[in-house]
């Protein structure tokens, strides 16, 4: 997207789409609705609605396509077609990903044959970017969440045959209360404890990314959306009302604030496409002392557009009371020209919306330019790392292999650091392990999980159990 300069120069943002294939899964995750076991209507797109999405988003322009889901592999062969179509019909970016279902088993050694088989499929077909979910630092707390033993064994065997066939999956790392094993505390423990409890459970869970074997990250940032709350609507299932990714507006400051200060310290081993100047800005936002928002609007319903599985367009998978009828007699000539929206924190929409906001446009890169030269500028500094940073990762290729010396060099710190740049260091802290009173037995994770969902049965023996552990500890 950073080759269309053309485009941002008269004021045009290379589109995207985000196109749920269906909205059927496999996996249990508690923090989201699109779980197996929840009842709910599902859907599949037909495949004729997929091909005309497809090819009515190649004819409007579209770069980038992803394909979403529920669980985008229940079908493998209608979505290599699917990719393999908007490949030739001229779409450069094409992504998708998976739970890693086909990954787990109580024996993860098929995952190997299973990978093999998927990399050469996905391969051929074209694509470009291919994610595995990771919700947690901890395999245990990972499997039970998502309800897939094995699948972490499984995925370390996988990735090393992915690399082989010439395809380099990234880690969709989310953000929850259990992304470093324990949970992370609430806000009456102290905003201290919280924010440096979120640091280590940060750190480790990009350690647990590399040790893996992953070599591309992308954080995916909580979503809550309740219905009709603050203005939003989801149409897209991803969200839930777990306490499991709900945080407060501070919590959200401080989580975001520690995850600015670890990813410098991780740019170096990992590519790692969450940009700064974004969750910057996401800081700027839930800090209440701010008279207005910072940051650029996302770009929802301008430039990009989410798809349901009915084919309809909306501007994001959270404004779902403004369907803007059948994608495929979309004209984007009449959407909004101007972003304005900041009610959620979407990052396959807020991203890219604040790595595009400094050039899009004659006007915006005219000041951008201008401010870059006499410097002195946090966020475009931020910004600069940013760009930087990016063509050093090769602009996150899920087909090349990175250049580690490129990453490294672009992950050193500037030569010169302004008063409120973030704090951080360019080499990883120490990664500090889990302390012997949180070892993880099944019977803790399945305790701390049914802590976060308070309307689940809880086994009160292993409940009293957690609150004989030290304080702090989890």
């Amino acid at each position: 997207m950073w080759l269309d300069l053309p485009a941002l120069l008269i004021g045009k943002v290379p589109r995207q789409v985000v196109v749920q294939i269906t909205d059927r899964c496999n996996a249990r995750c508690p923090q989201c609705t699109m779980r197996a076991g929840v009842s709910r209507e599902r859907s599949t797109m037909p495949i004729d609605t997929t091909l005309s999405v497809i090819d009515h988003a190649a004819r409007s322009g579209v770069r980038a396509i992803s394909f979403t889901g529920g669980e985008p592999l229940l079908d493998v062969r209608q979505l290599t077609r699917y990719v393999r179509f908007a490949k030739e019909s001229g779409i450069r970016y094409t992504r998708t990903g998976t739970n890693g279902f086909m990954f787990a088993g109580p024996d993860s050694r098929h995952a190997a044959a299973a990978a093999g088989r998927l990399a050469d499929s996905l391969l051929t077909a074209g694509l470009r970017n291919f994610w595995i979910g990771l919700d947690s630092a901890d395999p245990a707390t990972h499997e039970q969440m998502r309800g897939l033993p094995g699948v972490v064994a499984g995925i370390e065997r996988a990735l090393p045959v992915f690399h082989e066939a010439g395809m380099y999956p990234a880690a969709n790392l989310g953000l929850t209360r259990a992304l470093g094993g324990p949970l992370l505390p609430r806000r009456e423990d102290g905003p201290e404890v919280f924010a440096r409890k979120a640091r280590e459970a940060l750190r480790r869970f990009f350690a647990r990314a590399v040790d893996m074997g992953f070599t591309i990250a992308n954080v995916c940032y909580p979503m809550s959306v309740e219905a009709k709350r603050d203005g939003l609507t989801a149409v897209y299932g991803a969200p839930s009302g777990s306490s499991l990714v709900h945080f407060s507006r501070p919590e959200k400051r401080a989580l975001f604030a520690a995850l600015r200060d670890v990813i410098p310290e991780f740019r170096a081993q990992i590519r790692i496409f969450t940009p700064l100047s974004s969750v910057d800005g996401l800081v700027a936002e839930y800090s209440s002392s701010l008279p207005r928002p910072s940051g650029y609007a996302c770009r929802g319903g301008v430039d990009f557009v989410f798809v349901d599985t009915r084919g309809h367009a909306f501007p994001c998978g959270y404004r779902g009371d403004e369907d803007l009828g059948p994608f495929a007699t979309l004209d984007f000539a009449r959407l909004e020209r101007e972003p304005h929206c900041r009610l959620c924190d979407w990052e396959c929409f807020r991203d890219p919306s604040e790595l595009m906001g400094p050039v899009a446009g004659a006007a915006a890169l005219s000041v951008t330019v201008a401010k870059s030269l006499r410097g002195g500028d946090r966020r475009l500094d931020l910004w600069r790392g940013d760009v930087r940073y990016s063509l050093a990762a090769g602009l996150f290729d899920g087909r090349r292999a990175p250049d580690m010396g490129r990453l490294r060099a672009a992950s050193a710190p500037p030569a010169r650091e302004t008063a409120a740049a973030p704090t951080s260091s360019a080499q990883a802290a120490p990664v500090r392990p889990l302390p012997a009173s949180t070892a993880t037995t099944p019977a803790l994770v399945e305790a701390r999980l049914r802590l976060a969902n308070p309307g689940e049965e809880m086994d009160s023996a292993v409940c009293e159990a957690l609150d004989r552990r030290p304080r702090g500890a989890a």
